[in-house]
């Protein structure tokens, strides 16, 4: 159960399931097995465009199409008006990008764009949408650190739910609770109780940057 207004970190190994669970949460997949709700309605029986006003999914490969800054940023929320654009450019730090293409006025080539600088845009998007669920699905690969450092402050300090599949130990550090997937069974718990209670954890932890001494008291879950 992820409640209105929390902040989730997903980790877990490459090909464990992230994106997977990324998909039925945003309702682009169905589980073979359970059910996903969103606001205690199942997933399927939500309506397109009112299950776009509620939950919005940013990939790993984000998406941007032909046409003007402004219709990129504003395809979720075509009432938004210009003060609203420009906090969402300048939230997510894209707003040395949208002036080096010439503004929201100027017409956007995706080709020319690179991986980075599409998620930038499709981070904007994401932050001015009206939907209080975001999930960001490995969503600022493509960015240095700072950031992405800046990219999560911005969605963690925006009204709404915020999931995110880690890919890096900021993610995890920054967030409420931290769900770790390890093909078996999942552990939910804050930083410090997954160091005490999972080795896949600690492990996983260790390879985002040497694992610094903690307290040797359990506080695993029964």
């Amino acid at each position: 159960v992820v409640p209105d207004g929390d902040h989730l970190a997903i980790v877990g190994p490459s090909g464990v399931g992230k994106s997977t669970l990324a998909g039925i949460m945003a309702g682009l997949l169905e589980p073979q097995a359970g059910q996903a709700l969103l606001g205690g309605v199942e997933l399927p029986a939500w309506e397109g465009q009112d299950l776009a006003r509620h939950r919005v999914l940013i990939p790993q490969e984000a998406y941007v199409f032909a046409g003007t800054v402004e219709e990129n940023l504003t395809y979720l929320r075509d009432d938004a008006t210009p003060p609203q654009i420009d906090e969402a450019i300048d939230a997510v730090g894209a707003r040395e990008l949208v002036e080096r293409l010439g503004g929201c006025r100027a017409e956007v080539d995706p080709a020319a764009l690179s991986a980075g600088e599409r998620q930038l845009i499709t981070l904007a998007r994401a932050y001015l949408s009206p939907a209080r669920l975001v999930i960001l699905d490995e969503a600022t690969c493509h960015l240095d650190p700072a950031a992405d450092a800046r990219v999560e402050r911005a969605f963690a300090q925006r009204p709404g739910t915020l999931v995110v599949m880690a890919h890096r130990i900021s993610s995890a550090l920054h967030a409420r609770r931290i769900l770790v997937l390890d093909g078996t069974w999942p552990v939910l718990g804050t930083h410090q109780e997954l160091l005490d209670a999972s080795a896949l954890y600690r492990d996983l932890v260790g390879h985002w940057q040497p694992v610094q001494a903690h307290g040797s008291h359990l506080k695993a879950r029964a």
